[in-house]
């Protein structure tokens, strides 16, 4: 028998977020304070992930927190003709700060011992920091502007896709546009007449269920990709009851052609064989394909 209307209803709902406002302002508050030893320079810090996207469950738990330098920015000029690159080299100089020495002074600012001591880790992207009491566990990313131009003649005459880029332990570079997945999974949201975050989140209680079933492997479907392959689905398909939802938009999914998927910021593929900010096609077919299942085997 496919999964009840209840249940599926129970599993729209969306987590706690007063908790995970209190930890965002409590690191926030340590992160901004004037005491950080890169206070003079520029930079913002925002929520990114399933908290930012209202899209977490009452199982999420980590905060996952931003720390974008803008006193320098890193760019691509490869769409640009030959023209156009030298016209920006000409403007701009090589900065003196570096995005690796911006992580290294926050790890030093949330490692004080006012602050959060040894509960700070320096992971491979972010830096972790462990939850204590009402804190829930934390991500912190600190990255830096990044910008892919599409046109640079001169500081008066210029465009680009602005995105944030930050380097793992082993020196590759990431760059991600969370502002540009915020904002679209929204405008789905509304054109979807709020069925869109309701569906993410079933989907994703759905996940872990078949996780602890053993259906699927864990990590087999981050958050983040979840909310990538259901933004492709038409808007038509959302709405009339979960259930509906539910089958119409897997049904979607698994007849899709999936070379045209793309992320929900819309600046890259969803699904790729080697890049490091996509999903790769054989776990998509095995999300899909374990969905398909659970489906039909829910209830015997």
């Amino acid at each position: 028998m496919p999964i009840t209307e209840s249940q599926l209803d129970t599993w729209s709902h969306q987590g706690s977020v007063a908790q995970s406002k209190a930890t965002c302002d409590t690191i926030r508050g340590v992160l901004e304070a004037p005491d950080a030893p890169y206070a003079s320079r520029k930079y913002k810090t925002f929520l990114q992930g399933s908290y930012a996207n209202d899209t977490n469950i009452y199982a999420d738990s980590d905060v996952d927190i931003v720390m974008r330098l803008d006193s320098v920015f890193y760019q691509d000029l490869d769409n640009l003709p030959q023209d156009q690159k030298e016209a920006y080299q000409k403007a701009f100089s090589d900065a003196e700060y570096s995005c690796s020495q911006f992580k290294q002074e926050v790890v030093i600012q949330l490692s004080r011992p006012k602050y959060f001591g040894s509960a700070v880790t320096a992971g491979n992207k972010a830096i972790f920091i462990k939850g204590n009491g009402n804190r829930r566990d934390a991500d912190v990313l600190p990255a830096a502007q990044f910008r892919k131009y599409t046109r640079f003649r001169s500081f008066s005459d210029q465009s680009y896709v602005e995105g944030i880029c930050f380097w793992t332990s082993d020196g590759t570079r990431i760059v991600n546009h969370p502002k540009q997945h915020s904002d679209n999974c929204t405008s789905k949201h509304q054109q979807t007449n709020s069925w869109f975050k309701k569906t993410v989140r079933v989907w994703k209680n759905a996940r872990n269920r078949m996780v602890a079933d053993g259906v699927i492997k864990d990590g087999l479907a981050p958050s983040y990709f979840v909310e990538g392959m259901l933004y492709n689905v038409p808007s038509a398909n959302f709405g009339g009851s979960h259930a509906d939802t539910f089958v119409k938009c897997l049904n979607w999914l698994h007849n899709a052609d999936r070379s045209k998927l793309v992320c929900a910021n819309e600046q890259y593929k969803l699904l790729h064989d080697t890049s490091p900010v996509t999903w790769r096609k054989e776990k998509y077919e095995a999300f899909v394909s374990g969905l398909i299942a659970f489906w039909n085997a829910w209830g015997k």
